[in-house]
């Protein structure tokens, strides 16, 4: 069981369009609109893994940025540090009037932590699909984990529910954020370690954050939600009126 185990919870967690501009570390898909969104990935994700919401907002006609990031290999706050400002100039040297953001994961995490040290003028909406807000209890049953550590990094060992995890000492969301929580889990021995409805990852309560706009559920698991439909679908809504529910 103890193999099952570590299998199965370890990874807690640019192919680019025509015309899309290369940099290090992301790419710009630029588009007619001058609003931008910049994806941010989870845990031992890749950028490759919001490539369904980027084909998505595109054919939408958001101009779009994948973000790809070493998330295994720093602190929340270093790798906010160091990874966002470069993307906020791209975005303005190509004319952005406003900045989303849709992140999965420990990427609403990571932008939270940005957001609590810096101000982002342009900001629009952010929508945050699987957030651990409140962090995961997976973290807080195998974060001390030798395997856990090396595969997660500093980050993953940050996401955990009690006070020294940064979900605690996070400030309250102050700006326009819609959450998509997902209900299904197809990881049932994570699932064992968290109470009441998850996605495998993280509880569905624990995906609310305080302050956030809005909130709602689908029947999605943790790893693949941003290809999910309805996901897509709210997340478009929200971007566009500020909320995730249809009219």
């Amino acid at each position: 069981m103890t193999a099952a185990i570590v299998v199965s919870v370890l990874a807690l967690g640019l192919v680019a369009l025509s015309g899309c501009h290369r940099l290090q570390g992301f790419a710009v898909h630029p588009n007619a609109s001058s609003e931008y969104v910049v994806l941010l990935h989870g845990l031992a994700r890749s950028h490759r893994s919001m490539a369904p919401m980027r084909a998505y907002l595109r054919q939408a006609g958001y101009s779009v940025v994948e973000v790809g990031y070493p998330s295994t290999s720093a602190s929340v706050d270093a790798l906010a540090a160091t990874h966002l400002p470069p993307v906020l100039t791209a975005c303005r040297a190509h004319g952005a009037t406003r900045i989303h953001f849709v992140t999965h994961s420990m990427g609403g995490i990571l932008l939270r932590s940005y957001l609590a040290e810096h101000d982002i003028p342009e900001l629009g909406r952010v929508v945050m699909l699987a957030p651990p807000n409140r962090g995961s209890e997976v973290v807080d049953r195998i974060g001390h984990w030798r395997a856990f550590k090396a595969l997660n990094g500093p980050a993953g060992q940050q996401l955990g529910t009690g006070p020294d995890g940064i979900a605690a000492q996070l400030p309250s969301i102050t700006f326009p954020c819609g959450v998509i929580a997902g209900d299904w889990s197809i990881n049932r021995i994570n699932s064992l370690m968290i109470p009441g409805p998850d996605d495998g990852k993280v509880a569905i309560a624990r995906t609310q954050g305080v302050g956030e706009t809005d909130h709602l559920v689908v029947h999605a698991p943790h790893p693949t939600i941003m290809g999910h439909r309805g996901a897509q679908r709210a997340t478009l809504r929200f971007l566009r009126g500020g909320s995730l529910a249809r009219p």
